[in-house]
């Protein structure tokens, strides 16, 4: 069955159902691939940079070493926030221990709000493309009604097609969302992954920072 002499048949709504499936097919397939190549960059740029870190001799030389090991720069700015001065200011009250902590924890919501663009189109997506399809899928069997109704009798010429629309676009909305909310969970679990290692050395760099200040 060609979808296309079906949808070419369909009123506005049906077009317009069937061009917002599109667009979130589009929209999700480009955040798949485009986190799919940052979250394995990620991982293996988190694992080098926090390696490199912990083998330079001091802190000034890893920060060197980092702007190389880290081209995302998913740990170097865990770093940098450590050498910010707020002297005269609330950001500087309280012990060194309380100010790593403060100055670390938004660096580290900072880099993890970059890592999680995306999640929530995909989720979104996942959630609301097979609604969208039934909503195709309705109109479409009212459609038919209504050609049953009119004719006044039940004809097979009369049905196909509204049926066919419906079928389509029922197809359309899972198709459209399989992809993204596997993509969804999979990333999730990855995500997961790299957060619970930028939280390690974020810990790991606050009690060597509260020892040995830079």
């Amino acid at each position: 069955m060609n979808a296309l002499p079906l949808l070419s048949q369909g009123d506005f709504v049906s077009r317009v159902v069937a061009l917002l499936l599109l667009l979130m097919s589009v929209a999700s397939w480009v955040v798949i691939l485009w986190k799919g190549w940052l979250l394995r960059r990620a991982r293996v740029d988190v694992a080098r940079s926090t390696a490199a870190f912990w083998q330079a001799p001091s802190v000034a030389e890893a920060q060197r070493r980092l702007a190389s090991f880290d081209p995302l720069a998913l740990v170097l700015p865990l770093l940098v926030a450590t050498k910010i001065e707020a002297n005269g200011t609330l950001a500087a009250a309280g012990d060194r221990s309380q100010q790593l902590t403060r100055v670390l924890r938004n660096a580290l919501h900072a880099v993890l709000h970059k890592l999680q663009f995306g999640q929530v189109l995909l989720a979104t997506v996942g959630s609301t493309a097979p609604f969208v399809g039934l909503l195709g899928t309705v109109w479409g069997i009212y459609h038919a009604l209504g050609a049953i109704a009119l004719s006044g009798q039940i004809s097979i010429d009369k049905v196909a097609g509204p049926v066919g629309e419906s079928l389509v676009m029922t197809a359309a909305g899972l198709a459209v969302a399989i992809p993204a909310v596997l993509a969804y969970n999979v990333y999730g679990r990855l995500l997961g992954s790299i957060e619970a290692d930028l939280e390690g050395f974020a810990r790991d760099l606050r009690e060597l920072l509260v020892d040995h200040p830079a």
